[in-house]
């Protein structure tokens, strides 16, 4: 399998490496002490506009070696339920091994999910997220997850499928989500639509979560892979979420008539 080169690259973060890592240094934060977390939600916008959550929310964690990454297909290319095995995936900073191991493990448990890098190829979702990874912690391997239908009984699927692979495997294992929340709808239309739906996730209540989406038409493009990440990170033992930051689009564009909306959430351990 070839290596998987960079899509967006030089349109949603620098294609140059000193120019990436100037402004991810800038977006990365000290904090004191980093917490240990099963899951957590991330944004996948452009860096100059949800940046800043992204690396508030890298910044609190314990990066470790070994991550799987779920994101939305925004474009619908390849099959609905997509993983990409095995080979790189390369970014400005340098080449990242897929986790070929947990990969086949999940895969074993799964009914829907199908090996298909056909539906990466052109995915920015989980290749923004790399740098970030990569920065924070160079020794970095992903599982990389692309869904596109959203049926509960196919969602519950790969909740499960995950869950059992970590449980196969003694590593310490982080599950991201990467999504965006409400698109294009005004500031406080938005966050009250946004809010409605985050009070849920804090609640580690997945089916909620997603009542809430279809009864409030929020436009989160990543609301199955929230679905998985809550079901496994409350399999895991999550005790509770925390958000850890919200930002919109205005506050860089000073647009607030059409904003999209970014969440930074992670899910505790039970003993956090």
């Amino acid at each position: 399998m070839k290596d998987r080169i960079p899509y967006v690259a030089g349109y949603f973060y620098p294609a140059d490496e000193r120019e990436l890592i100037s402004l991810i240094s800038k977006f990365i934060i000290k904090a004191d002490e980093k917490i240990s977390v099963i899951g957590c939600v991330v944004p996948h916008a452009g860096y100059i506009y949800s940046g800043k959550v992204a690396g508030k929310v890298y910044s609190s964690i314990k990066i470790p070696d070994n991550v799987i990454i779920l994101g939305p297909n925004h474009n619908g290319l390849g099959v609905p339920a997509s993983i990409y095995k095995e080979g790189k995936w390369l970014t400005p900073l340098g080449k990242v091994d897929i986790n070929n191991d947990l990969s086949e493990k999940i895969l074993k448990h799964s009914k829907y999910l199908i090996e298909d890098p056909y539906a990466h190829i052109y995915e920015h979702s989980i290749e923004v997220q790399i740098p970030f990874l990569q920065f924070l912690n160079p020794n970095i391997s992903i599982v990389p997850i692309t869904i596109v239908d959203y049926r509960t009984p196919i969602l519950y699927d790969l909740a499960i499928a995950i869950y059992k692979a970590i449980l196969e495997t003694n590593d310490q294992i982080l599950v991201i989500t990467s999504s965006d929340f409400s698109h294009y709808e005004p500031l406080t239309i938005a966050k009250k639509k946004d809010f409605y739906a985050i009070e849920a996730i804090l609640n580690l209540d997945e089916e909620e979560f997603m009542n809430r989406v279809r009864k409030e038409d929020i436009s989160i493009c990543g609301t199955g892979p929230i679905f998985v990440t809550i079901t496994v990170s409350k399999y895991l033992g999550a005790s509770k979420g925390i958000l850890i930051d919200y930002s919109t689009s205005g506050d860089i564009t000073k647009d607030y008539s059409e904003v999209v909306g970014y969440a930074g959430i992670v899910f505790l351990k039970g003993s956090e």
